[in-house]
């Protein structure tokens, strides 16, 4: 479990706790000599009989350290909330945002999955979508050198299984893994949601992003990433050349291990449909709790019973 803050900055307001109290106990030490100026001490002597010690000890006016203590949580849990606080832990996942990232660069066509690397990809990425339950977003991205948004996060699933048969490999050069995972990510800034990446892919991610920042990024945003190394050691032939390109492993099993995903290596399409199988039956994910509004409401409770005690108990006459 770890706790982090939407809006770190506000944290900076804790330092008006200490002026919280100071400045309580400076009104107190003004109310109290004013009220020790306007006191009727006649009238005390008349109660008390005279008495001075008993005229000594009297207390014109309680300290209110009980009104103190509640006004200094009341001002916590304000800045608390302002923040944006939430606990993440680990359970199963009721909602889920899904963004399903598929390489189209030109190593995709290798023909070791047939018909090719991205025709097994885009089928088993589509029977995966009906695997899922009504209550999950996902997205499509398509990446090469650069990426390519095919539809944002939705809940329309037929929607998402014709956007998936329309990737195409694509004209743009190299293999921007680490940029992919972070176009990604930013899919799902508004997502409530447990978040997960799946990246189809043969791993030799070339230029653009360092792919350990594509890891911190995702670290950082709570997201995690699964990584299906499409294609066999032995490699395949594509674009009609002996040209072989064969699948780099290491890098994609990094990426999992690093965000608590799972790496699965598919070689044909029978691996392919049991890595997305495995995706969508995992029972456990990082999930938030968010902790603003609840600290919100309590701080208003707070307040009106700091307002009550104020007027009736610790009320002050002048």
């Amino acid at each position: 479990m770890e706790i982090t803050f939407a809006r770190p900055l506000y944290l900076v307001l804790l330092i008006s706790v200490p002026f919280l109290v100071v400045t309580h106990f400076f009104t107190y030490i003004h109310v109290k000599k004013r009220a020790m100026r306007f006191a009727n001490f006649d009238a005390i002597k008349r109660v008390t009989g005279g008495d001075k010690r008993i005229i000594a000890n009297t207390v014109f006016i309680s300290r209110n350290v009980t009104v103190l203590i509640l006004r200094t949580i009341i001002l916590l849990f304000l800045i608390l909330s302002a923040s944006g606080p939430v606990i993440w832990f680990t359970g199963r996942a009721t909602e889920s945002a899904f963004v399903i990232a598929i390489d189209t660069s030109s190593s995709m066509l290798a023909d070791d999955l047939a018909p090719n690397r991205l025709i097994a990809a885009k089928e088993s990425a589509s029977d995966f979508v009906n695997l899922l339950h009504s209550r999950t977003s996902i997205g499509v991205l398509a990446f090469s050198g650069a990426s390519f948004i095919k539809t944002g996060l939705t809940d329309d699933l037929s929607l998402v299984k014709r956007e998936l048969s329309t990737v195409e490999a694509s004209r743009v050069g190299g293999t921007d893994l680490g940029g992919a995972i972070v176009d990604s990510i930013n899919m799902m800034e508004e997502a409530e949601s447990a978040k997960s990446v799946i990246v189809l892919t043969d791993g030799r991610g070339n230029v653009g992003t360092d792919p350990d920042e594509a890891v911190s990024y995702a670290n950082e945003k709570r997201v995690r990433i699964h990584t299906i190394g499409v294609g066999t050691k032995e490699g395949g032939a594509f674009m009609k050349t002996l040209a072989v390109t064969k699948l780099d492993e290491d890098i994609l099993r990094q990426i999992a291990t690093d965000t608590l995903g799972t790496y699965h290596s598919a070689g044909n399409q029978a691996e392919l449909e049991m890595a997305f199988t495995d995706i969508a039956a995992s029972e456990e994910d990082k999930l938030p709790l968010r902790l603003s509004m609840g600290l919100m409401l309590l701080a208003l409770v707070l307040i009106f019973l700091e307002w009550g005690l104020i007027n009736t108990k610790y009320r002050t006459v002048p």
